[in-house]
């Protein structure tokens, strides 16, 4: 039986809430940005009719107040963007439970088997449109095809609520001739080779020699070929399937640049108490810490290297990431925003022996070092995050966009040793 996917996406989906919740923004201008005093002063999402001015995601919110001088702007509100987005999915689940989310505002809906229900796939897209409108306030635009990439393609033809049919039979004819760019899977270093080689539609993708893109793009190459020629089939997983966790980490863009290893130290440090945290949650060791450094022409390059035991302690994961920081980081130009992420991770496993590759004082040091920091989240867990911290933080205050809280409830200050 050919497969039945949609792809819904709510439309300028930030900003509809934010209209949504405020009326008299309706038929104004209006973008949902981050902070100027963070630093963080960029468009994260913007309106229909900011759109129109030009107003791009991800640019400075002077260039958008440039090219739209009446823009109004919003800071975001992720809680209620989440409760609108579970809103849309609990409608989405009385037609299948095979939905994929595919970011806050999209997803995919495999309704294959729904169709002797609910109609063909363009039945339950309208039907979509007109739930989501009446019951929520916002509107979607769906891509109905016969796989998740041309699905995809096709809630991205039309906007705002609109509904898209990509037919097996004559998708060629329908969408060949857009930009191959246009299809997922295709990024901007993908399409540059491509275009150095004549193409830039998505049937001239399709009618390449597959091996060649191979041995160019290596399994990338292949991937694009085969959804070019409409033969993705990979499925929509079922929406109480969750994907294994491939990494944890945290990141922070920093009120201003950083200019020591000092500054960096304590910035590098302050991350990695939240991915340990993190990773105790998910009962998870790293094997491996990685650093992504943006400097202040916005320029990030990343580092990385394996641990010779799994960890779990902020201060082993804080001295090997700011050991890759000071062994690959040039000083060319100041530091702007750091991400401390660990990698290779494994489980817990309490019960399992480690072969440790040192000595015996080593290893009492390590117990004694988590044992101290399980009790320090403990604190914290029980009378906030701002219950207590490293002495040596305290100098970290203007450091990063988010304060380094350090009093205990009763307002005592309390100082630690560093561990």
């Amino acid at each position: 039986m050919e497969r039945t996917i949609l792809h819904c996406d709510l439309n300028a989906f930030y900003a509809s809430v934010e209209i949504l919740l405020n009326p008299e923004l309706k038929g104004k201008a209006v973008a949902v940005c981050g902070s100027k005093e963070d630093r963080h002063g960029i468009v994260l999402a913007k309106s229909d009719l900011a759109k129109k001015y030009g107003v791009q995601t991800g640019e400075a919110i002077w260039q958008a107040q440039q090219k739209c001088p009446d823009l109004i702007t919003v800071p975001p509100r992720f809680d209620e963007y989440m409760k609108y987005s579970a809103m849309a999915r609990r409608i989405y689940e009385d037609y299948t439970d095979l939905i994929e989310p595919f970011g806050i505002d999209e997803c995919w809906l495999d309704v294959t088997a729904s169709r002797l229900l609910f109609g063909s796939g363009e039945e339950i897209a309208q039907e979509l449109r007109r739930r989501l409108k009446e019951e929520v306030g916002l509107t979607i635009s769906v891509g109905v095809s016969f796989n998740k990439i041309f699905a995809k393609l096709g809630s991205d033809l039309k906007k705002p609520d609109a509904v898209t049919v990509i037919p097996k039979e004559s998708f060629r004819s329908l969408i060949g001739g857009l930009p191959a760019s246009d299809m997922l899977g295709v990024g901007r270093s993908s399409m540059k080779f491509l275009k150095n080689y004549g193409i830039r539609t998505i049937n001239e993708l399709a009618d390449m020699d597959v091996r060649f893109l191979e041995d160019k793009l290596g399994k990338c190459g292949r991937q694009i070929w085969l959804y070019a020629n409409g033969l993705d089939d990979s499925p929509v997983r079922h929406m109480c399937c969750c994907e294994p966790i491939k990494s944890v980490g945290h990141g922070t863009t920093c009120t201003t640049d950083l200019f020591t290893e000092d500054e960096v130290w304590q910035v590098i440090f302050g991350l990695s108490q939240d991915v340990s945290k993190r990773l105790r949650k998910y009962k998870l060791r790293a094997g491996g810490v990685q650093i992504a450094v943006k400097d202040n022409l916005l320029r990030t390059r990343q580092y990385q290297h394996p641990l010779i035991a799994p960890v779990q302690s902020f201060a082993e994961i804080a001295e090997n990431a700011f050991s890759l920081f000071r062994q690959n980081y040039k000083w060319e130009r100041g530091v702007r925003a750091l991400t401390v992420r660990t990698i290779n991770l494994l489980p817990e496993a309490d019960d399992e022996p480690q072969q440790l590759f040192f000595e015996d004082s080593s290893a009492s040091r390590r117990e004694k070092r988590d044992r101290i920091e399980l009790a320090i989240e403990r604190i914290r867990s029980r009378y906030g995050n701002d219950a207590i911290n490293m002495g040596s933080l305290f100098a970290a205050d203007d450091i990063t966009a988010e304060e380094i809280p350090n009093t205990m409830p009763t307002g005592m200050r309390l100082i630690s040793e560093p561990i």
